[in-house]
């Protein structure tokens, strides 16, 4: 099939070669750091240092190679839920010849660090002192608005713990849209995955991966969006510079790399965008 028509477009978009129209589409998955929420904004900016402070130096290792080392760790696994990047580093500081702790409690000390950087954002947007909107992905209200106006049914998964997904999401304004299904990672990490809530949107709703659409920032969703046949958008978010309409590139290609349907760098575009996916 020949690229879309990208026309009415105001910013930046991406077409896979082989993308196609699915106007069978029933039901949305989102994706909610980096994808729809801002508050976490920053996060590798506590999550690295930290990595860093806790993984042993090689003799002679210079610490920016420990630092590309853990970014690196961090990023590969971003989108899955948080204790795995903490497994990953008990990992490797056992192959360093340290003795790590157990991976929850660098995930709680993580937590505690962000927790530090982000609370003000929360607190501000609940006294009003700080507006919900500029911690929202650009255009993601009317994008939102507009999958409810079609009547698809929308839901969220989160790597982030669910407890603070489902306190953010209120923040934002975002949870009359998806109403219970909102999802998020567990402390008993093996009872949840965004594939187990794919699984069970088709399950429940009897449905075919064909008729599910998602949206996201991380690997995740999107590989486990394209395993059971559904169209996948990676929303490659400049989290730093919201509205500025530009691809972060590490997240385009680690997005396009696991099979990508369609790059966006924000939700200008989601009247034009779902028009294209539909078939419309």
């Amino acid at each position: 099939m020949n690229p879309p028509p990208v026309s009415a477009f105001k910013g930046r978009v991406e077409f896979a070669p082989a993308f196609t129209p699915f106007p069978q589409i029933s039901h949305v998955l989102f994706d909610f750091d980096g994808t729809l929420s801002l508050i976490r904004e920053g996060w590798p900016q506590v999550m690295v240092p930290m990595f860093v402070e806790m993984l042993p130096a090689l003799p002679e290792e210079p610490v920016e190679a420990r630092q590309q080392l853990c970014f690196e760790d961090i990023m590969r696994l971003n989108g899955k839920q948080t204790i795995y990047q903490m497994i990953q580093l008990a990992n490797r500081i056992k192959e360093r010849g340290g003795t790590p702790r157990e991976p929850i409690w660098y995930k709680h000390e993580y937590l505690r660090r962000l927790d530090e950087r982000i609370r003000h954002r929360c607190d501000g947007i609940r006294n009003g002192a700080l507006a919900a909107e500029k911690f929202l992905v650009f255009g993601a209200q009317a994008l939102m608005e507009n999958l409810q106006r079609r009547g698809l049914t929308i839901y969220l998964a989160s790597g982030t713990d669910e407890q603070f997904v489902k306190a953010e999401s209120e923040l934002l304004g975002l949870t009359r849209y998806f109403g219970r299904h909102i999802y998020g990672a567990q402390d008993d990490y093996k009872q949840f995955s965004k594939k187990m809530v794919i699984e069970r949107i088709l399950r429940e709703n009897q449905i075919e991966g064909e008729q599910l659409l998602s949206f996201g920032d991380g690997y995740v969703e999107i590989q486990n969006t394209k395993e059971v046949g559904g169209l996948a958008v990676a929303v490659t978010s400049d989290e730093a510079n919201n509205g500025s309409g530009q691809f972060d590139e590490w997240k385009r290609q680690r997005l396009l790399g696991v099979g990508a349907d369609v790059v966006i760098p924000d939700f200008r575009d989601a009247t034009p965008l779902l028009e294209i996916i539909l078939g419309q």
